[in-house]
Order: C-alpha cells, then structure tokens, then sequence
C-alpha cells in the first residue's frame, strides 16, 4: 500500500526516512544556565544587546522623536528636510554632543526594556511548558507570551519613556529644556504629579501589539529556519544536537528585519500618538490628538517619521536580537562547559 510519501527522492546510498523526524529541542527550562535559570541568562543578553543598539542608533532616535512631534505647521529649518538635514540640525544647535542629547534615558529605557522583555517573555514560556522540557510552544503562545511581556515591560519603563521624549524634544540651550533622567522625573512628578510620569502609557499598552507582532514573527521564521535546517541534516545522514539549533549572523538579521518591519507597518500611528500625547499640555487625550493630526495633516500626519524611523528600527532590531542570539548561545556553552568540569570532578572524587 503506498503512502503520501512515496514519491520521496532515493540518494545514492541510501532511502531518505519518508517521514522526517521532528528535531529535538529544548525549552529554557532545560537549557544549561551560567547565572542559575535560563531566563536570567536571556534576561543578561537582552540587556546587553539594548545597550550595544542604543548606543549605535541613538542620533536616529533622536531625529525619528523630533519628527513625530513636529506638526504640519513646524518650521521646516529646524527639522530639515530628510534625516541628514535633521541631524546636521542637532548639531548646529548643540554641537556634537547634541547628537547624543538624551543618552542616558535612552539608555536606561533601551537597556532595561529588552533585559526584563526577554527575562518575563522566557519565564512566561517556561510556565506555558508545565515542568516538560520537550514541550514545544505554538505561534499563539508565543504571541500570547510576547503580549504579556511587553505589557509588563512597558508599564515599568514607561517614566523613562516620557523622560527621554521631553529631552529629545527641546535642544539644550532652550531655557526650558530638560536635561538629565533623575532631574527629568522629578521634575514631571513635581508638576504633573504619578499621573505625569504615566502618560501616554494606554498607548504602550496599545503598542504591546508591536512587540507581540514581531516577536511571534520572528519565533516562526527561525523555527522555521531550524527546522529545514534539521531536515538538512536528517537528509544528509548527519547527526543533529542542540547545538545545531545556533543560526548564522545572515539569518538572525533577515529573521528579525522581516519581523519587525511587518510590525512597524502595522502599529506605527500610535506611536505618533503616543509621543504627541507625552509632550502635549496636561489633560491632552488620545482622542484629541487623533483629531488634530486628522484634522491638520490627515493620514501622512500619522506616519510622521516612519521612513527615520524604519532606518533607525531595522539596523537596531537587527543589531539588537544578533547581539541577543549570540549572547544566549556564548552563556549556554560556558554554562554546558561548566556543568561537564564540575560532573567530572564528581567523578573523579
């Protein structure tokens, strides 16, 4: 009796399996851990990761937020006319450094963001797998996972987020301006109170789509990726670990370029909304600002930025999640040599 695979190509020694098996794999839970649990570990690469991409796509962020805020009637010598323009702007009005106005925030909201990001995300995942290592989770539980995360996520770091879009917004010499993260908070908290701090913080709700969006994206292209790799490697007759699992730098960037481009093509408006809301005068609403923009400069007017901040957004995300992905993988092998030096001395002993 033949079967749906029956057609299945022959190589020159042997029959290829007409079914491949699925490939092994193992969820945090039972991946070895060089700081004691796995999602510590993801936790540590995240961090690193957002401060190796804060630090390299800083300016851009700098440019994307003064776009988002300029409205159809912004002078158009202040914010030039393309992000070159913008750029050379920032440095006419506060020199060099001025391109890196705002750092510290940044930096504190960049780094810390995608550190407790990854962190709840695997944590979340471990529960989903109930105590079995082998368990292996579905692209609506990935989704599922990055939501809860991100909403997490993004209520602990919102203060720094509204910090940092106030900085951006003004340049140094103004006699209003902020400057400073500390001095920044406090002086929000003085003047507009807990309710200041939190500001715009409905709409990083609304953007935990962004982040649920490109991360289930991401986890399916590189399962994807892994498994035609394993089916690779099955056809081959080559023995598949763990391991195996690691992509190339080439992969991770086209992973998470596709990723977060779908995600961004997607959810960008609110964040217009978001940044307009946070520097606007107490009391501006989600649905006043919607109208104004509407009213002034129509459909463009929520896209404000979207080209700075598609040029900012891939190299960083693509920077951010190849740092992440070798990170992870650097502290699972230290942690696998550690766990054999230490199984051979009980050995020994």
């Amino acid at each position: 009796m033949s079967t749906p695979n029956s057609s299945t190509p022959q190589t020159t020694s042997e029959t290829v399996p007409e079914t491949v098996p699925e490939r092994p794999h193992l969820q945090p839970s039972a991946q070895p851990s060089l700081f004691g649990d796995a999602s510590v570990d993801h936790a540590v690469a995240g961090f690193g990761a957002g401060t190796v991409a804060t630090l390299v796509m800083h300016p851009l962020d700098l440019v994307k937020v003064r776009f988002q805020l300029a409205d159809a009637n912004a002078p158009k010598h202040r914010l030039g006319r393309g992000v070159y323009d913008a750029l050379a702007d920032a440095v006419r009005a506060d020199g060099w450094r001025g391109l890196y106005r705002g750092l510290i925030p940044n930096l504190v909201g960049g780094a810390s963001s995608w550190g407790l990001y990854f962190l709840f995300y695997n944590m979340i995942k471990q529960q989903m797998q109930g105590g079995d290592p082998t368990y292996r989770t579905t692209g609506g539980q990935h989704l599922l996972a990055a939501a809860e995360a991100s909403a997490i996520t993004a209520m602990l770091t919102n203060p720094i987020w509204v910090a940092k879009t106030r900085i951006f917004a003004t340049p140094s010499h103004d006699p209003h301006a902020y400057s400073g993260l500390l001095n920044t908070l406090g002086r929000i908290y003085k003047t507009e109170g807990w309710r200041g701090l939190y500001r715009g913080s409905l709409l990083a709700l609304v953007g935990v789509s962004n982040g649920s969006i490109q991360f289930a994206t991401y986890e399916d292209l590189k399962r994807r990726r892994i498994d035609a790799k394993h089916r690779r490697f099955v056809k081959a007759g080559r023995k598949w670990s763990i391991e195996d699992e690691k992509l190339s730098n080439t992969e991770y960037i086209l992973a998470s370029g596709a990723s977060k481009f779908v995600a961004i093509a997607l959810t960008y408006p609110y964040q217009v909304v978001r940044a307009r809301i946070q520097n606007g005068p107490p009391g501006l609403t989600i649905p006043d600002v919607v109208k104004q923009t509407w009213r002034g400069e129509r459909l463009p007017g929520f896209y404000k930025g979207l080209a700075t901040n598609a040029l900012r957004i891939l190299p960083g995300t693509c920077t951010t999640f190849v740092v992440y992905e070798n990170l992870v993988w650097l502290f699972r092998k230290v942690a696998a040599r550690r766990d054999r030096r230490e199984a051979s001395r009980e050995v020994l002993a």
